[in-house]
């Protein structure tokens, strides 16, 4: 098998990285679209390895939860009866709000058995009790509470969109306009101010401008859920170690002191290429004295004066002990 340059690979990744298409790449590499296509998934798929590897044993305040829509093939309403991996394909996201890394995702389609893997795969991979924000995505709820057994602060915040005037080109893909926004809080004690999705759903838009599969209205989509898998996992590798943040002023992954300094796209392929299968992560106990579904009957309470954090009564001050693991 023909294997690209060293210059040629890191020249063919970064196009990736920054929004090109395999076509696009191809005309400015020099390389052949199929040999492009093969790099990005062993790269990717190396990617998926070193994030499972390096995103262990975190201590993260708080999170947001979303879901960012593709498809694979085709659209839904094209899909024939028996094809499974067709259709629409959704990235679910748990984002770090305070600095902005990616801690787990999960590819696959929008439904509750996905929506139990993203909860599980993130209660293992944190050590303390965070503050989780959703959308109004059904499943949630059961979904954080059967993986976190009650020891998580949950709210959802559900947003009401005006439609756009118009069906012509002009009006038909604009986004809606807000009306308002409905805030509340399903179990445990979260900081009303903290409930928010808007850092996931910017980095949502993130994942738009840099990664080619996701661009509306364009024949650039992934055919194959494999490749599509793999360029998430490139993606959010390079979002994490890679891109530098201005509003934090490093990468994510070093203000989440999983590395030190940012990573340059040839130390990200090498770790990629190399980073070996690490065991599975252990399925997290539930805390003691504490069991799944305790908290379910405070579903539904909205956030009143009695929780609400102002300059003159910042609320009560919550101690917790948490067991050794990266700041």
């Amino acid at each position: 098998m023909y294997t690209l340059p060293t210059e040629k690979r890191n020249q063919a990744i970064a196009a990736l990285t920054e929004g090109c298409s395999i076509r696009a790449t191809e005309r400015l590499t020099g390389a052949h679209r199929d040999t492009i296509m093969r790099l990005q998934r062993r790269v990717g798929e190396g990617c998926a390895r070193l994030h499972d590897a390096m995103m262990r044993n975190l201590q993260v305040s708080t999170l947001e939860l979303d879901e960012s829509w593709s498809f694979v093939g085709c659209k839904k309403r094209h899909v024939q009866p028996g094809e499974r991996e067709r259709g629409d394909c959704y990235v679910f996201i748990a984002l770090d709000a305070t600095k902005k890394a990616v801690i787990s995702y999960v590819t696959g389609k929008r439904d509750g058995a996905n929506t139990v893997r993203l909860a599980t795969d993130l209660r293992a991979r944190i050590v303390n009790r965070p503050q989780i924000t959703a959308d109004g995505w059904a499943p949630y709820p059961d979904a954080i509470d059967q993986a976190f057994a009650g020891d998580v602060d949950f709210a959802t915040i559900v947003k009401d969109y005006t439609a756009t005037p118009g069906n012509d080109a002009a009006h038909r893909y604009s986004p809606g306009n807000i009306r308002g926004s409905q805030r509340t809080v399903v179990f445990g004690d979260p900081d009303p101010s903290a409930i928010s999705t808007s850092y996931v759903e910017r980095f949502n838009l993130t994942t738009r401008m840099s990664s080619r599969r996701f661009t509306r209205l364009t024949n650039g989509f992934s055919k194959k859920l494999r490749n599509h898998r793999a360029a998430i996992a490139l993606h959010i590798a390079w979002y994490n170690l890679c891109r530098y943040h201005e509003s934090i002023r490093c990468t994510p992954a070093m203000a989440l002191g999983v590395t030190d300094h940012v990573w340059s796209i040839g130390e990200l392929i090498d770790a990629a290429l190399s980073a070996p299968s690490v065991p599975p992560l252990p399925t997290p106990e539930p805390p003691r004295g504490l069991s799944a579904g305790r908290a379910k009957g405070l579903i539904g309470r909205v956030p009143g004066p009695t929780v609400r954090r102002t300059p003159g009564n910042p609320g009560p001050k919550r101690f917790r002990v948490v067991k050794g693991g990266r700041a």
